[in-house]
């Protein structure tokens, strides 16, 4: 068998950028692009590329066949809709546009030329969520009835200057950033919501966005996700809690700050007494980036349609726009 490794572009060289760089194989980044010259050509140089500032050049090279867009929310769906009409393979990182609307090119782009995108929520790779979603298919928890999860941090001095809250950059403030990722999982393991509720304050940042996100969820079938997510946290944290008719899961923390990335299954007994407990923990680096791009190139491999969608992201993004509106009206 030959294994074909694609040509990556990059474009956004920031932080999440390079994350992306690190798990290509060698030589197999053809361009490092973006807006700011020396970033690009810091990131190029790191991994043997060559240096940009045009995006739309890079997006339309025919020595390009997978396109990674991790840019400010305000380019992402722009970048992601252009290298899909050229008939390229995206990864463009969550949440894949400002607002649902703005994915509608992208989809359109898809359609006419059969190009693969996915979204990068990668928080679905990280070990302790694999191993969970085999424990749910395996139907040891029985019918799930609801989800319960928080995630935060604290910000940092200057936090509120940065272009996150800026809302004609970012599309919003917590309820888009870290918010959007428990939502994406809540969706990965109840399915659609067609309740939707919540609130978008600011309690400690001077800025026109919100710093605390909270969501109350429900499926047809009756299934609810409550989620929080903070920019007032303080001490950084990650609980995701998963429960069934017939057991529960626990999910804590994600490597580095956020502590050490643990599993924890509890199975309802008969006299419904304390639940015997098994406990993974994940004490070496996090792999979700690998993992992601792993999935990604399968996808191409196998020609099937990339999950996370364009459409996961729509329909994550709908909910936040959900609860944006109708904090506006109130």
């Amino acid at each position: 068998m030959v294994v074909v490794i694609p040509r990556v572009a990059i474009v956004g060289c920031g932080l999440i950028g390079h994350k992306r760089a690190k798990v290509l194989a060698a030589g197999s980044l053809r361009f490092a692009c973006d807006a700011d010259e020396k970033r690009a050509r810091a990131l190029a140089a790191a991994f043997g590329a060559e240096p940009s500032t045009d995006w739309r050049t890079v997006v339309a090279h025919p020595d390009v066949d997978v396109v990674i867009v991790a840019t400010s929310h305000d380019a992402l769906a722009e970048i992601t809709a252009a290298a899909a009409e050229h008939g390229k393979s995206v990864l463009v990182e969550k949440p894949a546009a400002r607002r649902a609307a703005e994915l509608d090119a992208v989809a359109a782009a898809v359609a006419r030329t059969g190009a693969k995108v996915r979204v990068g929520f990668n928080h679905r790779y990280h070990r302790a969520f694999r191993q969970a979603r085999a424990i749910v298919d395996g139907g040891v928890l029985g019918p799930l009835t609801h989800v319960r999860a928080r995630y935060g941090h604290g910000g940092r001095l200057g936090y509120e200057k940065e272009w996150r809250f800026v809302p004609e950059i970012s599309g919003g403030g917590e309820g888009i950033d870290q918010g959007m990722h428990l939502v994406d999982l809540a969706r990965w393991f109840l399915g659609d919501f067609d309740v939707v509720a919540g609130a978008m304050p600011t309690y400690f940042w001077d800025a026109p966005v919100e710093d605390n996100a909270f969501f109350l969820l429900r499926t047809a079938r009756g299934q609810v996700a409550s989620l929080h997510a903070s920019w007032t946290e303080w001490k950084n944290l990650f609980s995701f809690e998963i429960f069934g008719r017939t057991g529960k899961l626990e999910i804590g923390g994600l490597g580095g700050s956020y502590g050490l990335e643990r599993l924890a299954q509890y199975a309802m007994t008969p006299e419904l007494g304390p639940p015997p407990t098994t406990i993974w923990e994940y004490p070496m680096g996090d792999d979700s980036w690998e993992a992601e791009w792993a999935a990604f190139l399968d996808d191409i491999a196998l020609d099937r349609v990339p999950e996370p969608s364009v459409a996961d992201a729509a329909a994550a993004l709908a909910i936040v726009e959900h609860i944006y509106a109708t904090e506006k009206r109130s």
